[in-house]
């Protein structure tokens, strides 16, 4: 099997323990306005970007769209209320150094694709995952359309000269494997706080300790192969 050109990971709920942080923040921000969130506000916060969840907020709770600023504002508190949690400590999840370790060492390239704010991922970057040698790093702030729209992925796949389907996305949400799908890469799952939903073009794992360079080898074999027999997407395993 041929290695990935790339690896293209996401990283709140992939890398990092972050999602946690978001739903607290959110939360916070919900309550503000007097909304309790709950689990059926889950798929307009895991995995979304800052703007989408604040539409969503002001969508349900009314607040007067008159009052132009009223979308920023509520963007902006959750961008400080996400980044002082996140400056206060993002623990990795399982695996993530062995696998970011074994990648480095068969000179396998990796980035970071992220739909959180430039100062969030900053942020991470610059503390639980330090010592980690990305080739680039991509925010909301990037593209001009963040996930579950494909342009951060395909920007991704483009600044390493590769296609996309060279590429694997390692993702842990519906969103962000919307995305890396509709860009046309290979896309590993391994997911965190939402079911994210099977098809042909997605490879599935438990824990990112299960995955090693052979199952994102696979994941791009998968991907040139096309889809399969209508099972709807495979195990790592």
């Amino acid at each position: 099997m041929t290695a990935p050109a790339a690896v293209l990971f996401d990283m709140d709920g992939t890398l990092v323990d972050t999602e946690v942080l978001w739903w607290e923040a959110t939360e916070e921000v919900a309550a503000s306005l007097g909304h309790r969130l709950s689990d059926a506000d889950a798929p307009e916060v895991v995995g979304r970007a800052v703007e989408d969840t604040a539409a969503h907020l002001i969508r349900i709770t009314e607040v007067a769209r008159s009052a132009t600023s009223t979308a920023s504002a509520v963007a902006q508190a959750l961008t400080e209320g996400f980044f002082q949690r996140v400056e206060a400590g993002a623990p990795l999840r399982p695996g993530v150094r062995r696998l970011l370790a074994e990648l480095e060492q068969r000179q396998v390239p990796f980035a970071l694709v992220s739909a959180s704010p430039r100062v969030v991922v900053d942020s991470v970057v610059g503390g639980a995952l330090a010592d980690v040698r990305f080739s680039f790093t991509l925010s909301a702030d990037d593209t001009v359309r963040t996930k579950p729209h494909p342009d951060p992925y395909r920007a991704a796949a483009d600044r390493f000269g590769a296609l996309p389907r060279a590429c694997v996305a390692v993702e842990d949400s519906p969103d962000g494997s919307n995305s890396a799908e509709a860009a046309g890469c290979a896309v590993l799952v391994v997911p965190s706080l939402l079911p994210v939903p099977a098809s042909a073009g997605r490879v599935f794992a438990e824990s990112l300790e299960d995955v090693d360079l052979d199952v994102l080898s696979r994941c791009v074999a998968a991907c040139y192969a096309g889809p399969d027999d209508g099972t709807g997407g495979s195990s790592a395993a």
